[in-house]
């Protein structure tokens, strides 16, 4: 899975929202994208999801359509959550986007395996930043097809930047490949160097998992060790 950004723009009715950016990340790697507080940094995550079309440059999607493959978690005025929604309301509607059962027992189910059944009636609004970050990402990666998270600004709604950089991190090590949009931490305080919206020439992303060698590769590198022995053997 790789997703790649080349001089990716966004325009809007009121100017640019997104100098042209460049990024590209694969699977089991994490990228940090700064970008300054309002739309741009989000029209980017947007873009990386073919849900917004660049006015200039591509984004290439390997794995499949960008709409199913990419996931955007807890975009502010496209994806966040309503506030005055119930947790378990919250989850019934991301189960049933993802097409899997989202009846009662469904919903009960998916909260008591992730930690979260003692919050199944409190306001989504009043959860605390971690738990809704966690329980958001959750749902968005267990879409079937999902293998590019996109984590729109999760530090809007903490400062612990710590929470949020670890679970990007857990999901970069099960092979996803993770980009978390930041505006309001000080790029200072983020935990690795970011790419920054409006840059072409960005720092290497995060390795957190191995590097997968394809089957093929790992069959002929076998049977080449295999005939070395061999012919070693007849010498």
């Amino acid at each position: 899975m790789r997703v790649q950004a080349d001089r990716v723009s966004v325009t809007g009715p009121h100017g640019t929202l997104l100098s042209p950016t460049s990024l590209t990340v694969s699977g089991g790697e994490l990228a940090i994208v700064h970008g300054e507080p309002g739309v741009g940094v989000t029209a980017f995550g947007l873009a990386l999801a073919g849900r917004l079309k660049p006015a200039t440059g591509t984004v290439t999607v390997e794995g499949g359509d960008p709409r199913k493959v990419v996931a955007v978690v807890d975009s502010p005025g496209v994806s966040e959550p309503d506030g005055a929604l119930s947790l378990q309301v919250v989850v019934g509607e991301e189960l049933e986007l993802a097409k899997r059962p989202a009846n009662k027992a469904a919903v009960a189910s998916w909260l008591a395996e992730h930690d979260a059944a003692a919050f199944a009636t409190t306001r989504f609004e009043n959860l605390e930043a971690v738990t809704r970050t966690r329980l958001l990402t959750a749902l968005a990666a267990d879409r079937k097809g999902v293998g590019v998270l996109v984590l729109d600004t999760p530090d809007r709604h903490t400062s612990d930047v710590d929470s949020w950089a670890r679970l990007a991190r857990e999901y970069a090590e099960r092979g996803l490949a993770v980009i978390v949009l930041t505006a309001t931490t000080p790029v200072s305080a983020l935990p690795e160097k970011p790419a920054l919206c409006g840059a072409l020439d960005q720092p290497d992303p995060v390795r957190c998992a191995p590097v997968e060698i394809p089957a093929e590769t790992t069959l002929e590198a076998t049977v080449a060790d295999d005939t070395e022995k061999t012919s070693g053997d007849q010498e």
